[in-house]
């Protein structure tokens, strides 16, 4: 899978959890193309699951968070991943093999 839309930003909180945060702000004909490239991303998150997804203070391994924000002609599609560091970084190695 190639990411056309999703650049991911990632933190370390230092203790081995991370956070990676994409938003793509597009036009209405390529919202679906945009939530399709989310959807993937987390399916594949669920995929390579490191344990039980819920928010991590409540128990959960990983969790993502996906939002939507219309503002005029445009929309802006946040997508926020959150789990163990080496999780996360593979897991968009290998979803953006060229980033």
């Amino acid at each position: 899978m190639t990411l056309s839309y999703l650049i991911f930003d990632a933190s370390d909180d230092g203790g081995g959890t991370g956070s990676w945060e994409a938003m793509a702000s597009v036009r209405a004909p390529d919202v679906a193309a945009v939530l399709a490239e989310a959807q993937q991303v987390i399916d594949a998150a669920q995929a390579q699951s490191p344990g039980p997804r819920a928010p991590l203070d409540e128990g959960g391994a990983w969790d993502a968070l996906l939002q939507l924000q219309p503002e005029g002609d445009w929309t802006v599609v946040m997508l926020t991943l959150t789990g163990p560091w080496e999780w996360g970084e593979a897991l968009l190695a290998a979803l953006a093999p060229d980033a």
